[in-house]
This record gives structure tokens, sequence and C-alpha cells, in this order.
């Protein structure tokens, strides 16, 4: 936890910054420079192929022959992981670091985006019918066989029995009805989805789990399986199939993998990867002690937002490291507020009654989305690198419904569309309600974040502008997810959602009504009533249907629909998409910068040059 006075300065911080800089001109020629000379730079990566050695089936690199040894550091932001168990995960640092450890069936080519093999030597579909190959002679990092004995544990008593976070198991339900997933031998595994099913073979990439170390903790149940593999459990009782394996966690400091020596990837010397002994994460608490650690030497690699980009830049020309742009965030950031009306176990009200009626209103909805400078904050916060967004899916998305036009801020129309709804003002400029109340609440995001602190001191400023007295704090961000999540008590949030530019299916835990991440409206487990709005019932259908179309184009229709609710609706109220831009040391070789993949997404083949 961070001490309250230490938050406290920054949030006094970003206020100074952001309030003067919202009176400062850049030559727009700044910005064009910065974009120039921040080219997106992707090299051909060179696929791995399947070989097979002395009846083994390796994934052989096709990547020039490095050396081994050495260590690449990277960072995280908050608190560090709250689980190393990859079933477990709620949060992308924990997804992230649990990820090292345990790879999919297939994972995601990362320039064309296709679906390809990894644990599994080949797949293919036919209609309903998915037939995935194992490869022979791959082992646990203990040294016993990955069979599909562990794929069959994994899907059918871990994710489609629901143990730990059920998105997977979500997104996979099919007119209520799961796949079947069966073993035709010990390396061939059988899914067969009740109908055709688009999204289901970029599902395959989900971890698969050694069913000798996780089996134990399913038949102790529900309870004992969500602590179990927590950041209390010894490095050695980690049984791995991915590239690295954990060797030590030190809470708020650093999370330390090793190579895991019986990887399944090889070089062209037929030796297996990775080829660096260490991969290491420092918990480095938020963006700015992040970027003194880079420019200090003790990163390896960092993700830069815009205000740091031009001054990397120039630096870069006479350091030992390298600026990439990785091109439009795949995800999405964005404001929403709270229409959750129900009462908690103890029967009061998540938010109080006159918040609901606010927040649930359309019209207060989307004059709080004119009200937004998204322009302002493109200029003053992401430096220009970076494109206001409006649209539930990221600017890069295959998907993408290109005939949602974009608008500037436009007080004028917030405050007709307030008059609408009975809301006025007295004559000191302050928002009031039909019923004389004044228009206040609370807006939060995950301190330590400075791009959302500072979009948070513009959307106050922005809110206030229409007479809304907005109560800003940034909290902890466990605490915060556990507030959209699990207590419902928050009036409005800055967060973002990661997402995938080629399947819209990802975000079915976020739009269905029953979502456990549908947060603007969030329904407690089990929770049996029908209250959904009717543009909730439109976009569970629009979800259903467009993963149950097989056709491009046809799917296009129905997401293109969904996004145009969204639109409407105001759930989310989207503020920019940035561009993805890092620095990385030069000393790394075998580096592929992709916009799918960034970075590393070749780890095992990364090492570093004499």
């Amino acid at each position: 936890m961070k001490r309250a006075g230490y938050v406290v300065l920054v949030i006094v911080l970003v206020a100074l910054l952001c309030s003067s800089c919202l009176h400062i001109d850049k030559p727009e020629s700044v910005m064009t420079d910065v974009k120039k000379e921040v080219q997106q730079d992707f090299g051909d990566y060179p696929a791995q192929k399947n070989v097979t050695i002395d009846g083994e089936d390796f994934l052989q690199s096709q990547a020039p022959i490095g050396r081994f040894g050495g260590s690449l550091v990277a960072s995280t932001i908050g608190e560090g992981p709250k689980t190393f168990n990859p079933f477990n995960s709620k949060d992308n640092i924990s997804s992230l670091l649990s990820e090292v450890m345990y790879d999919g069936l297939l994972t995601t080519q990362p320039v064309t985006g296709e679906p390809i093999p990894k644990l599994a030597k080949s797949f293919s579909v036919n209609g309903r019918e998915y037939i995935v190959k194992l490869r022979h002679g791959v082992k646990w990092s203990d040294g016993k066989p990955i069979t599909a004995d562990d794929v069959v544990f994994t899907w059918q008593n871990i994710i489609f029995d629901g143990f730990g976070n059920t998105s997977t198991r979500d997104s996979v339900v099919i007119d209520g009805k799961l796949p079947i997933v069966r073993e035709i031998d010990d390396y061939t595994v059988q899914f067969v989805t009740p109908k055709p099913f688009a999204p289901f073979v970029r599902m395959l990439s989900t971890p698969i789990a050694p069913k000798h170390v996780f089996e134990p903790a399913v038949k102790k149940g529900r309870e004992y399986f969500d602590t179990f593999l927590s950041t209390n459990t010894p490095p050695e009782q980690f049984v791995t199939s991915g590239a690295f394996r954990l060797k030590e966690y030190v809470p708020a400091q650093r999370v330390v993998f090793e190579r895991n020596p019986n990887y399944y990837v090889i070089n062209k010397a037929d030796q297996k990867l990775p080829y660096l002994d260490k991969l290491v994460y420092l918990i480095v608490g938020d963006i700015n002690n992040e970027v003194l650690k880079f420019e200090g030497g003790e990163l390896d690699i960092i993700g830069l937002q815009g205000a740091n980009v031009a001054r990397f830049k120039e630096l870069e020309k006479h350091s030992n490291f390298k600026v990439y742009n990785l091109g439009p965030s795949t995800g999405t950031m964005f404001l929403s507020m709270n229409l959750n009306n129900r009462r908690n176990d103890k029967g009061k009200f998540n938010v109080l009654p006159k918040k609901q009626k606010w927040f649930q209103d359309k019209n207060f909805r989307q004059a709080v989305d004119y009200a937004i400078d998204r322009d302002n904050m493109v200029f003053n916060i992401a430096n220009g690198l970076a494109e206001p967004l409006f649209t539930a899916e990221s600017l890069n998305s295959i998907f993408l419904n290109k005939d949602l036009p974009s608008y500037e801020k436009n007080i004028a129309k917030s405050k007709e569309l307030l008059k609408k709804s009975g809301f006025y003002t007295d004559k000191k400029g302050r928002l009031y309600d039909e019923e004389g109340n004044r228009v206040e609440f609370d807006l939060y995001t995950n301190a330590g974040n400075t791009e959302r602190e500072a979009i948070g001191v513009m959307v106050k400023q922005d809110l206030e502008d229409l007479g809304m007295k907005v109560n800003f704090k940034p909290i902890e961000f466990n605490t915060l997810v556990n507030k959209l999540v699990n207590t419902y008590d928050w009036d409005m949030v800055i967060m973002g959602l990661t997402g995938s530019p080629l399947e819209p299916n990802g975000g079915k835990n976020v739009w269905m009504s029953d979502g456990t991440l549908h947060m603007f409206n969030q329904r407690p487990a089990g929770y049996k009533k029908d209250d959904r709005l009717d543009w909730e019932k439109r976009i569970d259908d629009l979800y259903v249907q467009g993963a149950l179309a097989t056709d491009f184009k046809d799917r296009k229709k129905f997401y293109d629909e969904y996004q145009k609710i969204a639109y409407e609706e105001k759930p989310f109220i989207y503020i920019y998409s940035p561009l993805m831009i890092s620095a990385m040391r030069t000393k790394f070789k075998n580096v592929y910068p992709s916009m799918l993949g960034g970075l590393t997404h070749n780890i095992e083949e990364i090492y570093i040059e004499k």
C-alpha cells in the first residue's frame, strides 16, 4: 500500500502540471515531427517451423543463432501480482506473469494475426469439430510428458467446471451449452462445439495446466483452488511448460523467472532455448519511477507515454536504446458510470438513488460525453501521439465500425441535454437535478498510472464547466478492481481494457449483461432476475449472433451494430487511443517488433550481444 502522503503529492503534482498545460500553445509542427521520427519499424519475423528429432517434435527458431546467458529486466506498475495461477487471474499483471510460465495449444502469429500451433504440432477445423495434435516428447519443467490428458483436464475440469476466473468459460458458452472435449489418443484431442463458433479457434491459446499438479487442488474444491499457486507458493512447487519458470518473488520488489531446461523450442543448431538465463520484472509502483529506473539503467525495456517520447527520441541519438512505434493501442481507455441499482447483501444501495437516476439517464451520460475535451487530452497528455476514440473497438480492429462519426467538445450541446432531463444551474453555476440535489460524485482511477491521473484532472475540470462537483480519487489498483466487480460501490471511473483487433468475442465478458466484467451494470454471481435494459438485451443478442456467424462480412454486421448501440447509449465514454511506443536496449538481438506481440513476443529467441 502506498503511503498516503506520497499519493497526495503525486495527485497535486499532476494537477499542477495539467492545469498549467491547458494554456500552453505548442506548434503543430512539434507533434508532426515527433510522429515522423517515431515511424513503425516492423521487421520480417522468420517464423518458427516444426522439426522432429529422434521422435521428439520441436519448434525450431529460424532467427539467427545467438549466445546463451544474461537477463532481461522489465517492469510492472502497481503493487505486483495477486496470483501466479493463470486460471485465477483477474488483472493484467497477474495474467502477464502467470502466462510467462504456461503455454497454450495455439498462439497468434505476430505479423499476420493468424492462429498457429504452439504446444500443438498441428490443428484442423471442420465445421464444429477441432482436432489438435500435440507434440510428441514435449515435457513439463519437472520432466513429465505433456499429453492429451493434461489438455482434457484443463478444459473439462478447470475451465468448463467453472474453477477460478470463469471468463474463458463464459466466452465459449453457446446457446447455454459448452463445447465437448475428449481424448482420442495420448497426443490427439477433439473439441466439438454445439454450433459452428468462429471465435473458438483463438480460445485454444488458453494456457494448459499440468494435471498431476492441478488435479489435487481441483479435488479440494473451488475455495481451495482460489488460493492455489498464490504469490505465497514456494517457487519449487511450480511446474511449467513455458520458456521460463518461477525462481523468486519478493513482494513489492521483483519477480524473477529462470529458463526452463525442458522447453520445446530449439535454434537452428538444435540447442534448446531460451537464450536468456533470467527474465526479471521489477515492481516499480508508478510510471514516473519506471522512467527513472530505465534512465538509470535498471530496466532494459519500457513502454512510453506520449509526454516522454520526444525526449526519449532525442536521448536515443546518444544512448544504448532504440525507440519503437508499435502502432495504435489494441486496448481501449474510457470513462464509465455505475448504472447498478441493486442492493448489496446488507440491503443498502451500492449507489445512492439520486446518483442512480443521473447515471441511468441517457441524456446525462451523453452530456458528460460532449463535455470531454478529447483533443485537449491528446495534445497535452499524449503529446499528440494518439487519436480521439469514440468506439468500443480499437482503431486498429478489423471489426471497427468506421461509420460512427467523431466530434469535438460541445458544452452547449451538453447543457441542452441536461436541460431536457430537468437539470438546472444556480446563480453560481452549480448544477442541480430536478429534485434540487446538487450534482456531486466521486471519480476514481488507479493511482500510479500518471496518464490516467492526468486524464482524471482534465475530466474533473471539463465536468465542472457544467457545474458538476467532481471528487477525483486515484486509489490502489486492486482496491479499485474490487469496487468495480465485487462491492459495486463506485460512481464514475477512468479505466482501460485490453483487447484484440482480430476477435471481438474476447469482450464478451464485458458486454454480455451477465459478464464478469460488465462493470457499468454488474450483476452478482448467480443473479437470475432479468432486469436488463433494452439495449443490453440487444447487445446480448448481437454478441451471440456475431460469434455463431462464420463469414467475416456477416459477423461484422452484428459487431457494427453493437458498436453503434454503445456509441449512442454511452455505458463507456471512450477517451483516446494512444500509439504504443516502447524503448529497448540495443544489446538485445533477434528483436522483431509487432503490433500484436510487442517487442518480446519471441522472448525465447532474444539474446544479448557480446
